[in-house]
């Protein structure tokens, strides 16, 4: 006798959801109605963000004493990033998109107080341990981008996760401005300057685990699971031997695609202050440039998901990779004391950044089925975080050994692997399709 699948709280819940399974009108409202939830939570989880990256190293190096040791709290954040982005991808594959990313959230914020509260113990262990987890809560505001995808029709996919992007945006831009502000609030209750922002990261990343928890009902991935299972009984079991291998090369290819847009940014953008500050440019001028770069991998999103949608995953992934190779080309012989060309270089680079993610995510969930979708995001999204941390590990050790330019041109280059990796994968669809009308 076969063993049965085990159901879960959601399956059993299935009854509640019928109606949504069998009204196309229902789902688009609720789609809408998730898509508005995500934005919201996006909004408080871009302002998490900015405390990790923009005082870490320096609360590290203060209380340290040194600045031998300021990366570790980017290590650390990356790693509690990866282990972060498994974990939620499990949960939200066991009890949906709400418990899994609303648990992880709040798990960032619980690592944001962590981190006050080691700041005012002048305890460094306490400190690193809470940036760890602190990291949880960054991964999370990366998977929140499939939320919006789960009820998306295949042409809207592209636009749902440029939405949640979009939504980073506002979060991110004003947490840094905020930094002035924190720190004073902190100082008036006794917490040294530099954790202020923690408190407004635990604040939003709290805040955005409570809307999701609280608002994303019924769960959308529950009700993709549903809706998808409904359709593969009505089309009958052969339905998925006709479409595995074009959805394992929808993996492979998404995956490689967002791994080497991932590597190429972090690189070039890990040691572009580094470049600046060794010829001459102040604070303020680095802070220019990284900040328009910033802006360049978000604000573009809604137009990048239309032409994802519209003209196609592939076709943009391409585009990802020229539009990458001129960044690094731009990068690597712009005269040092040029602002106005390393400032068009970082932009570009943030573009070609965000047409890979987009067009990746998109291929991404297009070649996964609901049943098996959240913990393939996640363990994905692990391979991506590890892939960054390792091109602004390695970037460090190429630029010293050679030069800014030598990295910015090799990263460049790099990108040009996107266009085989395309252009393969077409052929093989176009063999395949042959093969399956011969038979």
């Amino acid at each position: 006798m076969p063993k049965l699948p085990e159901r879960s709280g959601r399956e059993q819940a299935l009854p509640k959801i019928q109606k949504y399974i069998e009204s196309p009108v229902l789902q688009e409202r609720l789609y809408k109605r998730m898509l508005i939830i995500v934005i919201l939570s996006q909004i408080f989880g871009g302002a998490g963000l900015a405390a990790g990256l923009t005082v870490g190293a320096l609360l590290a190096q203060e209380m340290l004493k040194t600045a031998s040791f300021a990366g570790i709290p980017a290590a650390l954040i990356t790693v509690g990033s990866a282990l972060g982005a498994w974990y939620v991808g499990r949960l939200s594959q066991r009890f949906g998109r709400g418990p899994g990313l609303a648990t992880g959230f709040l798990a960032g914020g619980i690592g944001a107080i962590g981190v006050i509260i080691a700041a005012s113990l002048q305890n460094i262990i306490l400190l690193f341990a809470s940036l760890l987890i602190y990291g949880v809560g960054t991964a999370t505001n990366l998977q929140a981008r499939y939320a919006g995808t789960d009820l998306a029709k295949p042409s809207q996919r592209a636009s749902a996760v440029s939405v949640a992007m979009v939504s980073t945006t506002f979060g991110a831009v004003a947490g840094p401005n905020l930094v002035n502000v924190m720190g004073r609030a902190a100082e008036s209750i006794g917490v040294p300057a530099l954790a202020g922002p923690f408190i407004l990261a635990a604040a939003a990343f709290i805040l955005a685990g409570l809307v999701l928890l609280v608002l994303l009902r019924p769960d959308p991935y529950a009700i993709a699971q549903a809706i998808a299972q409904a359709n593969r009984t009505s089309a009958g079991p052969t339905s998925d031997l006709t479409t595995g291998d074009r959805n394992k090369r929808g993996l492979v290819v998404g995956t490689a695609v967002m791994i080497l847009t991932q590597v190429v940014m972090i690189s070039i953008m890990t040691m572009t202050p580094v470049h600046m500050k060794h010829h001459g440019h102040g604070l303020g001028a680095v802070g220019l440039v990284i900040g328009i770069h910033i802006g360049a991998m978000y604000l573009p999103s809604l137009i990048t998901g239309y032409l994802v949608d519209k003209v196609g995953r592939l076709a943009m992934s391409i585009a990802s990779g020229m539009v990458l190779l001129i960044s690094g080309i731009l990068a690597a012989f712009a005269p040092a004391d040029s602002l106005v060309l390393l400032i068009l270089a970082l932009a570009l680079l943030g573009v070609g950044w965000n047409l890979g993610l987009i067009s990746g995510t998109a291929m991404i969930v297009d070649a996964t089925h609901p049943t098996t979708r959240a913990k393939t995001q996640g363990t994905i999204d692990v391979l991506i975080a590890l892939a960054g941390a390792s091109g602004g590990a390695l970037s460090g050790v190429v630029a010293a050994s050679t030069s800014y330019s030598t990295l910015s041109l090799a990263g460049g280059l790099l990108s040009l692997v996107l266009i085989p990796v395309c252009l393969g994968s077409i052929k093989l669809g176009k063999t395949a399709a042959q093969s399956s009308k011969s038979a």
